[in-house]
């Protein structure tokens, strides 16, 4: 089987089905395949903004230690393999579709089940489980597709978690209220397993104690059981200190930019520190968190204008995003090229990203859940003085904000991860 065959068979599980939360298919499919999820120790993460940082650190870490260590992110930017890698190399397309080769007969035989077809997700879950078993791993890191306690990778052992800050995203599918959402997410804290929690507001703390509590879990709490000290501005990201449970690190390092951010990278640390129950080696540590890559997270890919993309795509997210461009980028002019989803909290998104621009190009991403150029525009033109132009596509606007921009000037590309994915495969042909 060829991989763009596999992906076509794949994409037929879309858009998502699921009827009501259930882990019952994918709980059928690891029978089949014999628990390849429980084949080695996993670190899972969850959280509103910052997961794939999270995941992504400790994944390094545990690489730079000398394990074989697998990571599952969700989404993709441009291509589904690099959902899956193994130490900083994604799966192969060639690899991927003898997976799905092996893979597939068992989704089918589910299919028929009378519990509804596995959903896109559940499948490539699947497969997650089934290429770490297979190459084998060491160590499976897992960032959750959305929510916690009905995702599909919530039946891994998660035998150390990290939740990050959570905001309100995602209402329709996880519950209209603060406290419902972080019920959900709280779900990856496994009895008698140690979860490593970022700053939250007072209600999802609440309700993460409640779970740790209810489960008997131990809760590393940023700012009581560890913190970031004395972070600094570096040359292509930040410098910062590491008070863990084990040890004080200091002098540390790690190229992504936003104070969120490193924090975020400091929780990966400290789940991983966890997860071995002793102090990590300072020099591994440093190798790890230098080698971490934060693609579509404040990422610069051009210069002379200055181009930088952005997957915000909530509220808390763009918020944070506008602060961290103030902190860490300067400009004369600041030219968003901003595509949201539609079904996202499209004013909230915008408003506090269109305040800080000086040309706000409001368009539409490739994904059939884009929200119309005009409702981007029409928030952009209320909530700041900004010149608003629209656009056709993510492409258009970007080569309109380019061909506009000065050298002193800075294009922010942003407002979801699918207008990231349409800007990386905009320069990659350029």
């Amino acid at each position: 089987m060829r991989y763009e065959e596999a992906v076509t068979r794949l994409d037929a599980r879309q858009p998502e089905h699921m009827p009501g939360p259930s882990l019952d298919r994918i709980r059928e499919l690891v029978n089949y395949l014999d628990h390849p999820e429980r084949t080695y120790p996993t670190v899972h993460v969850t959280g509103t903004n910052g997961k794939s940082t999270a995941a992504r650190a400790a994944a390094a870490i545990a690489c730079a230690s000398g394990l074989s260590t697998g990571l599952y992110l969700s989404p993709h930017l441009v291509d589904l393999t690099e959902r899956f890698s193994v130490c900083g190399e994604d799966i192969s397309h060639a690899t991927f579709a003898e997976e799905w080769e092996h893979l597939e007969p068992y989704l089918q035989m589910i299919d028929g089940q009378g519990m509804g077809e596995l959903t896109y997700f559940e499948a490539i879950t699947g497969l997650a489980f089934l290429w770490f078993a297979d190459k084998p791993v060491q160590l499976g890191v897992f960032e959750v597709g959305m929510g916690g306690s009905w995702d599909a990778t919530n039946l891994i052992a998660s035998d150390a978690a990290v939740i990050t800050p959570i905001g309100m995203d995602h209402v329709a599918e996880l519950g209209p209220t603060l406290g419902d959402i972080a019920g959900e997410k709280a779900g990856i804290i496994k009895e008698g397993k140690i979860a490593t929690i970022r700053d939250q507001d007072p209600v999802p703390a609440e309700v993460l104690r409640a779970r740790g509590a209810e489960v008997g879990a131990t809760l590393l709490w940023e700012n009581e059981a560890w913190e970031v000290l004395d972070p600094l501005i570096a040359v292509g990201g930040q410098a910062f200190g590491l008070r863990t449970p084990r040890a004080t690190y200091e002098d540390l390092y790690v190229p992504v930019f936003g104070r969120y951010a490193a924090r975020n990278a400091a929780a990966g640390a400290v789940a991983f520190e966890a997860l071995t129950d002793a102090a990590l080696d300072e020099d591994v540590l440093r190798e790890g968190l230098a080698a971490l890559r934060t693609p579509g997270r404040l990422e610069v890919v051009a210069r002379e204008p200055a181009v930088v993309l952005d997957g915000a795509h909530n509220p808390a997210g763009a918020e944070a995003l506008a602060v961290a461009l103030g902190e860490f980028f300067r400009w004369a002019r600041l030219h968003i090229v901003l595509a949201v989803s539609a079904n996202k909290d499209v004013d909230g998104v915008v408003r506090p990203l269109a305040a800080i621009a000086d040309v706000v190009y409001a368009t539409r991403n490739d994904s059939a859940r884009s929200a119309e150029p005009d409702d981007v525009a029409r928030v952009a033109r209320v909530a700041s003085s900004a010149t608003v132009e629209v656009s056709p596509s993510v492409g258009d606007a970007m080569a309109a904000a380019r061909a506009t921009a000065r050298p002193g000037d800075l294009v922010l590309v942003t407002g979801s991860l699918f207008t990231v994915g349409d800007a990386k495969r905009v320069l990659a042909r350029a």
